[in-house]
Formats: C-alpha cells, sequence, structure tokens
C-alpha cells in the first residue's frame, strides 16, 4: 500500500505534465491557424482588344489566396494608363481583391503634356460607344480571371476614369459599386432605373475643374433615378488629391493639382468601407 501511494505523486506529475504539454501544442497549433498568410502580389502585363482597338492592362491578386474574389476594375488619370494606376491596382490586390487597372486610351498610351491629355480623355467621353467596348472588354478579361468570381464586380476610377466609372454605372452595366477620386462629373450618359451600382463621388472642396453648378446638377439626376450614392467633398483638397505626382505636375504645368495626405487616406477608407459592404 506504501508503495502504491509513493506513487501517486509521480502519476500526478506526469499527467500535468502531458496536460501542460498538450495545452501548449494546442496553443502553439491554434496562433499558426490564426496567422494570417503575407500577401503575395502577383502583376502581370494582360492585352486585350476591342474590334478597333488594341488595348495594355495590368492585372494584380494576392497569390496566396486560392479562393475565388471580387473584381476590381481600375481607370486611370487623364495621363494614361501609368504606374500610378498599376499602384492602385496592387493595392487593391493587398485587400484581396483581383484588380485590373485598364486601358481606355488603347496601346498603353500615355500623355506627358495636359494638351494632349485632354485630347486622348475628350476623344474617348466624346464617343461613348467605342468607350463602352474598351470598358465591356476590360469586364471580361476581368471576369474570366480564374481568380474572380465573375458575379461580384466593381469599379473605381481617378479625374478621367472617375468619369469613365460613373458613365458606366449610368449605363446599366452590372457593377455592385463604384467609386470615383477627384473626378468630372458632367457626364455623357445620364442615370435611369436601370443604374445597379452603388455610387460613391470623392472631391477635393476646393476642385475649381467641379463647378458647384454641375455638382448640384449631378445629386438632382442621381436622385432623379432614385440611384443609391454618396459624394463627399473634402475641405482645402483641390484637383488629383490622392496623387503624390500632383505636386511636381501643378508646379511644371501651373495647374490646381496638389497631394492632399488626409484626404487621400480617408477617401480610400471610405472606398474601403463600400467594398465591405457590398461584397
Amino acid at each position: 500500500m506504501k508503495r502504491i501511494l509513493s506513487f501517486i505523486p509521480i502519476l500526478l506529475l506526469l499527467v500535468l505534465g502531458a496536460c501542460s504539454s498538450n495545452q501548449e501544442e494546442s496553443s502553439t497549433s491554434e496562433t499558426q491557424e490564426e496567422t494570417p498568410k503575407e500577401p503575395q502580389i502577383n502583376g502581370q502585363e494582360v492585352s486585350y482588344s476591342t474590334d478597333r482597338t488594341q488595348m495594355e492592362g495590368y492585372i494584380a491578386y494576392d497569390a496566396s489566396k486560392e479562393d475565388k474574389r471580387p473584381g476590381i476594375l481600375v481607370v486611370h488619370e487623364w495621363w494614361g494608363h501609368n504606374e500610378y494606376v498599376r499602384k492602385r491596382a496592387d493595392m487593391l490586390a493587398e485587400l484581396g481583391y483581383v484588380a485590373l487597372a485598364v486601358d481606355m486610351y488603347g496601346n498603353g498610351k500615355q500623355a506627358t503634356h495636359p494638351e494632349d491629355a485632354g485630347k486622348f480623355s475628350s476623344q474617348v467621353m466624346s464617343n461613348i460607344d467605342e468607350a463602352k467596348a474598351r470598358f465591356e472588354a476590360a469586364m471580361e478579361v476581368l471576369k474570366n480571371n480564374p481568380n474572380v468570381n465573375a458575379d461580384k464586380i466593381a469599379a473605381i476610377g481617378y479625374c478621367f476614369g472617375g468619369s469613365v466609372v460613373l458613365s458606366m454605372a449610368n449605363a446599366g452595366y452590372d457593377l455592385e459599386a463604384v467609386a470615383a477620386f477627384h473626378s468630372g462629373v458632367q457626364l455623357p450618359m445620364q442615370p435611369s432605373e436601370d443604374v445597379k451600382a452603388k455610387v460613391l463621388v470623392q472631391n477635393g472642396a476646393d476642385d475649381p475643374f467641379v463647378s458647384d453648378e454641375s455638382v448640384k446638377n449631378f445629386k438632382n439626376s442621381m436622385e432623379s433615378a432614385g440611384v443609391d450614392y454618396e459624394y463627399i467633398e473634402y475641405p482645402g483638397a483641390v484637383h488629383a488629391y490622392t496623387s503624390p505626382s500632383a505636386d511636381s505636375l501643378g508646379k511644371k504645368f501651373d495647374l490646381p493639382l496638389a497631394y492632399q495626405k488626409e484626404a487621400d487616406e480617408a477617401s480610400w477608407q471610405k472606398m474601403k468601407a463600400l467594398f465591405n459592404n457590398v461584397f
């Protein structure tokens, strides 16, 4: 009996040790499961076309994810398809989306002077049928990507690109949401009851390119059509407030362009909240 009793403390120590070991292993396992994978952003050139135009885009996604996810079209400023729009595509990929930086001018064409930028952008917006064809071609590329849930598509755009995505929403394309940054709101297409997208417009309150009258008319048209929209103005912000290169371009060409960090970050957060809501 004494011998049996002498083993009890040893057995208790062994049992407690085993329990402690199991708890540590369980805790370690849970920690490993909860640790998110580091994003592996894969960016690829992609060529696509309409019947008339060859386009050079860029698609970005997180290669560490295996599930299908929403796709976002990203439309460039009036300068054309450049590194800035690709950077925004990468940022969307880091959020878990597949993002296609669109080429609305064709052949990856870029402007180096405001006169050329104005010419290129007006050529697109004055021929809305061709603009729609180019947007549709990009949309098909995005929907057909194996990482994309083709039923969950949205679009964002900057400056000229903002006007493009707003026009495409007005045209009734099957978009869950569109977000326009420092965008003109005098559009070639007015909204109707066919608009499916939730619409977010975020402009600088001091943007001289966006008149008070155009904003008033835009709001009236959206409300008359029953569109679910939000219009935000950032105090002190002017045109191109999201682009770090705006300051140097503004000085170079004597244009009212300027980066504003607060408005840039706040507008990105509002966009994220919109996508979290619709997706």
